[in-house]
């Protein structure tokens, strides 16, 4: 059994610019990042540090402060901008203004943080402007995502991050003192293609919930969530972007049910994320809604929506596979979700899934970008219950690692550093 040390900071103002913690599961703009500074706001919390999750507001109905990230955390919008859902290429125009009221809502409480923790380019951008104000705080970094990672995978200009993120994210590697990396692969791309200084990076993985990511009796989660116990479910959940390759997976079934209609039978490819009734659809949403009619799989594919955190749990444990066929994630949370399920993960081998899943161990990689690979290990987990239960016990045994309380007494170490430097 590991110590548990007494936390390092009393106080942190966590900035999440762009990104609500409290948003639904594959919404527009909410994915993994959104998770993360959610469940390590709350694992924070039950170590004793008071957390404000600063976030700009996205709705002037919206309560200013909400506490629902359990005990000492609190979610507090920000107006910067217009307060509905805008371009996260429009934000970094209202930095000033996020800042300027974050300083004036810490001084109307009488506020004096101890550490600034960012995360996305943009939230490091406005922890600069704060500790302009507020005296040398240390600033801790995790990017999430990186812009020059995104190019190398996009297919056309619209995909490309623009070049004020770029410069962006390369001035927040000078200005931070500590960065997070979730994986060495994120290290060397930080020391790279940013010129980072390694002394300055920390190699900490997002955690998983263990509460509330535990088996379930598939035939239970199938009733929650209503699928037929007899049934195969095979599901993705994320963002509905490209970069997602949820393509690559619309592919694979159709190859599946031209060759191998009889396993393929009484299946459901279940997608969660984005809004596939909007009367307005965005247009990753509409292309994959397209390509589903012109593959024929309407009948196999039901686009779901975005789905609250406390139901995706179930949706884990009724699929008798999840699948990730990203063409970039810098770790990969839904895979370690599913895995803390006892799920077994389908994933391309890219980012931090490369690090996350074990080829044949506690999961299957395929390349990015390849229907034929991905149907054939698709195909192999449908056929072979043994080799799904196989993987999907390993994979839960290896996600035990993960527990937040884990990577926050990691996460203390960090903070510890830069409060004596």
């Amino acid at each position: 059994m590991s110590i548990q040390l007494a936390p390092p900071v009393r106080r942190i103002a966590m900035l999440s610019v762009h990104a609500c913690p409290l948003a639904l599961m594959g919404g527009k703009k909410t994915g993994g990042m959104n998770v993360y500074v959610r469940d390590f706001s709350r694992a924070l919390g039950c170590c004793g540090v008071a957390v404000d999750v600063y976030t700009r507001s996205q709705d002037d109905c919206q309560p200013m402060i909400k506490r629902e990230l359990g005990p000492g955390g609190r979610v507090i919008h920000v107006p910067a901008g217009p307060e509905r859902p805008i371009p996260v290429g429009e934000i970094g125009h209202h930095l000033d203004e996020f800042a300027a009221n974050v300083i004036d809502f810490a001084a109307a409480e009488g506020i004096e943080y101890d550490l600034i923790h960012s995360h996305y380019w943009l939230s490091g951008l406005v922890a600069e402007k704060l500790r302009a104000a507020w005296g040398p705080l240390p600033i801790v970094h995790m990017f999430h995502t990186l812009g020059h990672m995104k190019n190398q995978i996009a297919q056309d200009d619209s995909e490309r991050a623009p070049q004020d993120r770029l410069d962006g994210e390369a001035h927040v590697v000078q200005i931070a003192d500590r960065i997070i990396a979730a994986t060495p692969a994120e290290e060397s791309q930080l020391i790279e293609l940013y010129g980072a200084d390694e002394r300055k990076i920390a190699i900490i993985p997002p955690g998983v919930d263990l509460g509330r990511f535990q088996p379930i009796p598939q035939d239970e989660a199938k009733r929650r969530v209503g699928i037929p116990c007899g049934d195969h479910n095979i599901l993705f959940a994320g963002r509905i972007e490209p970069l997602k390759g949820i393509d690559t997976l619309l592919r694979a079934i159709s190859i599946l049910q031209e060759r191998h209609p009889a396993a393929v039978q009484n299946t459901c490819v279940a997608i969660i994320g984005g809004d596939p009734w909007a009367d307005d659809l965005d247009s990753e949403m509409a292309r994959l809604q397209a390509l589903r009619r012109d593959l024929g799989i309407h009948d196999l594919v039901t686009f779901l929506g975005a789905k609250d955190q406390d139901v995706l749990p179930a949706y884990y444990a009724a699929a008798e596979m999840v699948v990730m066929p990203s063409h970039y994630e810098s770790f990969g949370m839904v895979a370690l979700e599913a895995m803390a399920m006892g799920t077994p993960v389908i994933a391309s081998e890219v980012g931090g899934l490369a690090h996350l899943i074990q080829h044949g161990i506690n999961g299957f990689h395929v390349p990015s970008r390849d229907p034929e690979a991905l149907a054939a290990r698709i195909l192999q987990l449908l056929q072979d219950k043994a080799l799904r239960a196989r993987l999907g016990d390993q994979a839960r045994r290896y996600a035990q690692d993960f527990a937040w309380e884990n990577i926050t007494q990691r996460m203390f170490d960090v903070y510890r550093s830069v409060q004596t430097e």
